[in-house]
């Protein structure tokens, strides 16, 4: 009989290596622009421009691939082609974080000293509420909303996490993220084989670069098929495995708006920062539909923010519908589950009507906002048990 359960006494640093010295040929990516340090770089512009065309599936394929059974990191370069979003976006972020440092509120980091960094917690919803407009043209970007698709699939839920890292901030120790990275060995080994296999499935790690990124100032160290080692939730504290990933681990410098994409089980640790400059990163992890957000968002909310931006800029002709469709994933609780059966019975077919489809009714028609806020808080109400 087959194994399904192990502890933290059986990973093998043998076997890790083992994983971890894979190569990458490029025959296995056509659509990729260059491969460094075994790491596949793509380029916006491409990307976008084939988001429409027969070829998106392919590309999907193979964005998925690389997550999966590839390296497990894909870079994206000019992921944001126009930099004044970002520096916009990096201005009001810095706002955000010189109004929570007057608080007394205690916060955390995961994986640094408190107060070692700079941290805004839930900047989806932050950004969102203090310039709707800016946030619209921040996440109306196709080449975030189709790379989480390719690994995610749709309804996706997008939770973001702003990281500024000062002058002579220290490097991590190498770690695996959410949801078992989070969890003790304990924990971790009274989960069969196959769902913490499966944890890697549910989320997405990205990060944007709101400053350039040299490995001077501490750009993401990555561990290529590190994620592929079935152990590696119980692995990562080990000292052997630490030092195995610091002597093998890769840095790439980013540009800003570039954007790098990789598996929660990825071994990866911030770099130390030797600049005298901040290197800020809007951390985002998409969830899938199927799985539970690290943070709580408040979407019903955002939803309503973004709907009257978003109808005046159809009205005016100012959005594509793939960029409207890019914001609707950043926001929308678009999957149709969990839901108050009793209130909410689907009369055709097995579902209810979604969030997704109600917005894309309502922007079509051009209702006006209180219609829309009416359906969509009818929505919530009957969605509670």
């Amino acid at each position: 009989m087959q194994r399904h359960f192990f502890n933290v006494d059986e990973i093998n640093l043998s076997e890790f290596a083992s994983v971890c010295s894979q190569t990458v040929s490029s025959e296995d990516y056509n659509f990729a622009s260059d491969i460094q340090q075994r790491v596949v770089i793509y380029e916006g512009e491409h990307i976008q421009a084939l988001i429409s065309t027969q070829q998106a599936f392919d590309l999907k394929s193979e964005l998925h691939h690389c997550i999966k059974e590839g390296p497990g990191v894909v870079v994206v370069r000019q992921a944001f082609q126009d930099i004044k979003v970002i520096d916009r976006a990096t201005e009001l972020f810095q706002e955000i974080i010189d109004e929570e440092k007057t608080s007394d509120q205690h916060r955390g980091d995961h994986f640094a000293k408190v107060g070692e960094n700079e941290r805004i917690w839930n900047a989806l919803q932050k950004f969102c509420e203090r310039d709707t407009e800016a946030f619209i043209d921040y996440y109306n970007n196709p080449v975030l909303c189709f790379v989480n698709e390719a690994w995610l699939g749709p309804f996706f839920q997008m939770t973001s996490q702003v990281n500024i890292v000062k002058p002579g901030g220290q490097a991590q120790k190498p770690h695996r993220d959410y949801h078992l990275g989070f969890q003790e060995n304990s924990l971790v080994s009274e989960y069969p084989l196959s769902a913490q296999i499966l944890s890697q499935f549910l989320t997405l790690q990205e990060a944007v670069a709101h400053t350039d990124m040299d490995i001077s100032s501490g750009s993401t160290m990555m561990l290529p098929f590190s994620h592929q080692y079935p152990l590696g939730y119980m692995a990562w504290r080990d000292s052997k495995f630490i030092e195995y990933f610091q002597k093998h681990a890769v840095q790439l410098a980013l540009k800003k708006g570039d954007a790098v994409f990789f598996s929660p089980a990825l071994f990866h640790a911030a770099g130390t920062n030797s600049k005298s400059s901040d290197r800020i990163a809007n951390l985002l992890q998409a969830s899938s539909a199927f799985g539970k957000t690290m943070e709580s968002v408040d979407r019903t909310k955002m939803t309503k923010l973004i709907y009257q931006v978003l109808l005046d800029r159809k009205k005016y002709h100012q959005i594509s519908p793939t960029e409207t469709k890019a914001v609707w994933a950043s926001v929308i609780d678009g999957y149709a589950f969990p839901t108050n059966l009793d209130l909410d019975s689907p009369m055709e077919g097995l579902v209810t009507e979604n969030l997704w489809t109600l917005m894309e009714r309502a922007l079509n028609e051009e209702w006006p906002c209180d219609r829309f806020n009416k359906c969509l808080n009818d929505s919530a109400i009957r969605r509670i048990p």
